[in-house]
């Protein structure tokens, strides 16, 4: 990405402990001092069309309260990634920065922040195929199997990594097998992300982990009220390919298990619930070690994380 942007101010936490209110609160209180803003997704989930329920993506009030970008403009036959989310933002930051609105980039998914605001390793995409295949050695023998694996191809890139961290260890694997490349020499070449030396308000929620977990389960429960067995049926109708990511959202492979049979109802549900939190928690020790310079903002007192966030924001100079 050649431009950058002035201005954004950044909001990340983990799955429902309230971004979005936080977001639209945000928004009516700089509307009311004189400044335009609008709301831009930074969630990887929320980026598909066909599961805005189980993605708790804003809802038409929402769209009607303030503007909202990059919600529901990929289908689940698109594989999203980080790439394609900076191919997508791009656009539309440039188009805010020329209209005068201010970005609230608003999210849970910590790679997508890591990329606007420190660039993307121009990675070429690694056939399914192959992350199945160090997948299946990793259920097999073990992460440390597939560690080994990897220092005999590529030592130094071995060295970096704990041998009991599967995603980096089957990512660096995979990319080496795919391009005959070290993954550590593709993110030598990593290019600025949109946000490269822009003003930023940089925010993170980290809640109480015993509220956050009620919340977990008690935003699924709503989702299955509100349609999700409907939102699953129509994708396993659909015949999407299980390994695209959104065919991962939390709660669609359990209950598209339950809906095969494989599961009872009940089953599906606790099983889903018990994923989201354990994903909450990884959210919440991503925060923790890779957003240490951010904000850390108490989710249980949204009124009192709205005033530091416009306190900080009128620091910086951004409210006339």
């Amino acid at each position: 990405m050649e431009h950058t942007h002035e201005s954004a101010v950044l909001i990340a936490g983990p799955t429902a402990s309230g971004k979005s209110a936080l977001g639209l609160g945000l928004y009516d209180a700089l509307l009311a001092r004189g400044v335009r803003a609008a709301i831009v997704n930074c969630d990887a989930m929320q980026i598909y069309r066909e599961i805005p329920i189980l993605s708790a993506a804003p809802g038409v009030e929402d769209h009607a309260h303030a503007p909202h970008h990059l919600y529901g403009v990929l289908s689940v036959a698109q594989a999203g990634s980080a790439g394609r989310y900076l191919e997508l933002i791009g656009p539309v930051l440039t188009q805010l920065r020329q209209d005068g609105v201010l970005p609230l980039i608003i999210g849970g998914t910590g790679l997508y922040f890591r990329s606007l605001t420190e660039g993307l390793a121009p990675t070429p995409p690694v056939p399914p195929a192959l992350v199945d295949e160090g997948q299946a050695i990793i259920n097999a023998e073990g992460a440390p199997a597939l560690h080994a694996r990897l220092r005999a191809i590529d030592p130094p890139m071995a060295e970096r990594l704990e041998e009991r961290d599967q995603l980096r260890v089957l990512r660096a694997w995979s990319v080496m097998q795919a391009t005959g490349r070290s993954l550590g020499a593709w993110q030598a070449e990593t290019v600025p992300g949109p946000l490269a030396g822009a003003t930023l308000v940089k925010a993170a929620l980290v809640p109480d982990r015993d509220w956050l977990y009620a919340r977990c389960d008690a935003r699924f429960d709503q989702m299955l009220d509100h349609g999700a067995w409907d939102e699953v049926q129509a994708l396993a109708d659909a015949g999407f390919d299980p390994r695209l990511p959104a065919m991962r959202a939390l709660g669609v492979p359990q209950l598209i298990r339950a809906l095969k049979g494989e599961l009872t109802k009940g089953e599906a549900v606790e099983t889903a619930q018990r994923e989201t939190r354990r994903y909450a928690k990884r959210q919440l020790t991503w925060i923790r070690n890779q957003m240490i310079s951010w904000e850390s903002l108490d989710a249980q007192q949204m009124e009192t994380s709205c005033d530091i966030l416009l306190s900080k924001i009128d620091e910086m100079g951004l409210i006339p």
